[in-house]
């Protein structure tokens, strides 16, 4: 929500944030050493720590994303750990951010507070406290702000993120969190969130979104509670609303037209929804719900393209290559280093003026094999990311996912010989196990006569990475069976480009992850063969998600009802601890409705007829290395109460 004001407090003008909250690895790491090791931290004399918690690559080369805590002692400075855990376990289970963690650094600046807690939390009569990003509930402790507009003062969170060397305004985004339990956060330079509240978790992937990729709420009020009224601007800018029907954006090519009919990531089918932007009536959105209107649903298709392009942007696809300040003879060997989503592979084409050349995604071309003619020649390497997250056009060719290399090639140049010692240069993280469904990497060192070949084994059996890129493994492909496997990643080549007999090893995770559920006691239990469980209540009803693993690391549950769209398990939302409730209606707390069982229900006003009959529940989880569990369900029949 866009606020109309500044809070100001002890004379110190206060951040204000650009949106209100209401609503509800795997990387790349040097070969000669894997840092940021979570827990290794400096000693330190009761100033700020930098701690490097995921390092995918250098500052200057990755997305930054600097995590700051206020409100935490020295004595309380392991719970702003533990909070940041959670927070991030929560973000890597959430496409993109799931897809493309490998472009992204995390930082934690551990600057210890003299008191605990913020200022005005929960109300506006609580004391302030003296910590060091004087954040405060109510938008700085604004007397005409809401308690949930948790603001930070920004001068102070800019000094703190400057602490951490590669980084700058360009290539990072801080995140404070708050010592607090009381539900609140806030988007826009700097976003906020309170660490502890049971829903906090999701605050974080929520106001990145519009922190980072400039996306609006959906929610139809501003005040909780207070029906929004009727929407009466223009067409908005907002990529993800419109006054438009499905007709006119098919016909002008407008807004979402490309993902319309599809069945939305967030639940039901991209369409047309009507609310959003603060209004209820006269404004559509292309889901029923979305991260970006109702904490614990997915970013849908129209979101998770802004949000692509926005993580994208901050990175360079191109990470290396063979110099082109001056022609280069025809000689030698060519190349490019490039970014390794762990989702998928980039693609990339070489071409001689213009003509392409038929290297099958090879991230080297030998151009001693081509037999130029006299005169200069171009050379072109385009890294494209094909990833089915986009299909605007015009985001695929934008810089954040296509890059091109050029080089003028002059087969008079003579290309001098040096060193070409065979080395892995980066790779995926070899310290925590991978997932069956990722995308590995390992990079080498370059010579003039080529690059060293990387051959792949699973269980010391040989894999094809099934193109002439065998710098990237898709996991994915391979169908492994369940169960713990070991990979490996050896230097092949001969002579000049012969290795050393290095060896990279991977453990791969194949094991799904299990889940499992406890109801509260139902009228009777219905068991039927070839159907689920079934459980008969005649009102509200408790679930609890419980997940195992045979690995360290968290698990994230989520469940959905009737095909709707999966939403993450949190607990309650005024306990963590406590079972989700289902209910006929739903239960309101603090102007929002959760639970209601059957169709659902986010605000008061929307419909609240209990949906009596037998629903179907599916439950799964997913580990922490990106393993999704099976899906299993269990059915629940709700019947009217008697009398």
């Amino acid at each position: 929500m866009t606020l109309r004001n500044k809070g100001v407090r002890r004379g110190a003008a206060r951040l204000v944030a650009a949106c209100l909250l209401a609503a509800g690895l795997v990387g790349t790491v040097p070969a000669a050493a894997e840092t940021g090791a979570p827990g290794e931290r400096p000693a330190s004399a009761g100033g700020p720590v930098v701690v490097p918690v995921q390092t995918s690559g250098p500052a200057e080369r990755r997305f930054n994303l600097v995590f700051m805590g206020d409100g935490y002692t020295a004595g309380e400075m392991p719970e702003f750990r533990a909070d940041l855990e959670r927070h991030l376990n929560t973000l890597w289970s959430v496409e993109p951010f799931a897809s493309y963690r490998s472009y992204v650094n995390v930082w934690a600046v551990e600057a210890p507070s003299a008191e605990s807690g913020v200022d005005c939390d929960p109300g506006l009569d609580a004391p302030a406290r003296d910590t060091v990003l004087d954040m405060g509930f109510w938008g700085g402790c604004d007397p005409g702000s809401v308690q949930r507009l948790l603001t930070v003062d920004g001068r102070k969170a800019a000094a703190l993120a400057d602490l951490v060397p590669g980084t700058s305004a360009a290539n990072r985004q801080v995140v404070a969190l708050a010592h607090s339990s009381t539900y609140g956060g806030a988007g826009g330079g700097y976003a906020t969130a309170s660490g502890g509240n049971a829903l906090s978790a999701l605050i974080t992937p929520h106001e990145l979104g519009h922190s980072l990729g400039g996306l609006q709420d959906e929610y139809d009020y501003y005040a909780r509670g207070v029906p929004g009224g009727t929407y009466s601007g223009p067409e908005p800018a907002s990529a993800h609303h419109t006054l438009l029907s499905e007709g006119q954006m098919r016909e002008q090519r407008a807004k979402w037209w490309r993902w319309l009919g599809e069945e939305s990531e967030s639940g039901g089918v991209i369409g047309r929804y009507e609310g959003g932007l603060y209004s209820t009536a006269g404004v559509w959105r292309p889901s029923r719900h979305s991260l970006m209107k109702t904490l614990g649903y997915a970013f849908d298709q129209v979101e998770r393209e802004v949000m692509v392009r926005a993580i994208a942007a901050k990175v360079n696809l191109v990470q290396d290559h063979t110099p082109n300040a001056a022609p280069i003879g025809a000689d030698r060997s060519v190349w490019v280093d490039v970014l390794h989503p762990v989702g998928g592979e980039l693609a990339v084409t070489w071409r001689l003026d213009g003509r392409a050349l038929d290297t099958r995604g090879a991230r080297t071309v030998d151009l001693r094999g081509l037999r130029l003619s006299p005169g200069p020649h171009l050379l072109t390497a385009t890294v494209t990311d094909p990833t089915p997250f986009v299909r605007d056009p015009a985001v695929r060719v934008s810089e954040a996912l296509t890059r091109t290399v050029r080089w003028t090639v002059d087969p008079s140049v003579v290309t001098a010989r040096g060193p070409s010692g065979a080395a892995f240069t980066g790779h995926t993280p070899t310290g925590s196990p991978v997932g069956a469904r990722s995308v590995v990497h390992a990079d080498t060192t370059h010579a003039v006569d080529g690059t060293p070949a990387v051959r792949w084994h699973l269980d010391g059996r040989p894999v094809a990475t099934g193109d002439r890129n065998d710098r990237d493994l898709d996991l994915g492909a391979l169908r492994i069976a369940p169960g713990t496997h070991v990979l490996t990643a050896r230097l092949a080549g001969a002579g000049r480009l012969a290795g050393t007999g290095q060896e990279l090893r991977w453990t791969v995770d194949a094991r799904p992850v299990t889940a499992a559920y406890e109801l509260s006691e139902p009228l009777r239990t219905v068991r039927r063969p070839g159907r689920p469980v079934e459980y008969v209540y005649d009102g509200a009803f408790t679930m609890r998600l419980t997940a195992r693993d045979d690995r360290e690391g968290a698990v994230v549950s989520r469940f959905r009802v009737d095909g709707d769209g999966w939403y993450t398990y949190y607990g309650w939302p005024t306990d963590a601890d406590a079972p989700f409730r289902f209910s006929p209606g739903g239960t309101v707390i603090d102007g929002l409705v959760y639970g209601k069982l059957g169709r659902s229900r986010a605000v008061p006003w929307d419909d609240a007829t209990p949906d009596h009959g037998t629903h179907t529940v599916e439950y799964r989880a997913v580990d922490a290395a990106g393993n999704e569990g099976p899906v299993r369900s269990f059915l629940v029949t709700l019947v009217p109460p008697r009398g």
